[in-house]
């Protein structure tokens, strides 16, 4: 995939992912009083059922490819970069998946897999496309989320 589609990829998950933060949060799904922090897992709850059972064979596809091939996460160890293939710590699908998405999102946004160049653009393009799909079904799980998400401030 040419450099240039991976980079509208990256930047339709960042803007998707900005909008659908702030969505969580405007539809109660946040941490409660203090800093605004979306609640992920309580929306990862709200929405277990549409993993369980895929309103459609793209979003299907997505959850079975992010399980099969969860992204890694950035570490350092012994002072050097590195990755960790580390499964999150949930007994639930559709947290697993949305941590997963988050992880896609942090390693673009923190540096993990761009410095310029694309460390491996072929897998990087599917994460980004099954991370679309993954927070497009989110949308038509939830209306509340969706509502938010789709009217302005």
């Amino acid at each position: 995939m040419p450099a240039n589609d991976l980079d509208a990829l990256a930047a339709g998950l960042f803007k998707t992912f900005a909008r659908f933060e702030y969505a969580l949060k405007a539809a109660e799904f946040h941490k409660g009083e203090g800093a605004a922090e979306a609640n992920w897992r309580t929306f990862a709850e709200s929405v277990a059922a549409s993993f369980e059972e895929p309103a459609s064979e793209e979003f299907a596809q997505a959850i079975a490819y992010m399980l099969a091939n969860p992204p890694k996460k950035q570490i350092v160890e012994g002072g050097v970069l590195g990755w960790s293939a580390s499964a999150p710590q949930t007994d639930l699908q559709s947290d697993r998946v949305l941590i997963y998405v988050r992880r896609v999102r942090n390693n673009l946004f923190h540096g993990g897999k761009f410095n310029g160049r694309w460390f491996e653009p072929q897998r990087s393009a599917v994460l980004l496309q099954h991370s679309l799909t993954i927070l497009s079904a989110c949308l038509a799980a939830s209306p509340a989320v969706s509502e938010a998400y789709h009217n302005e401030p």
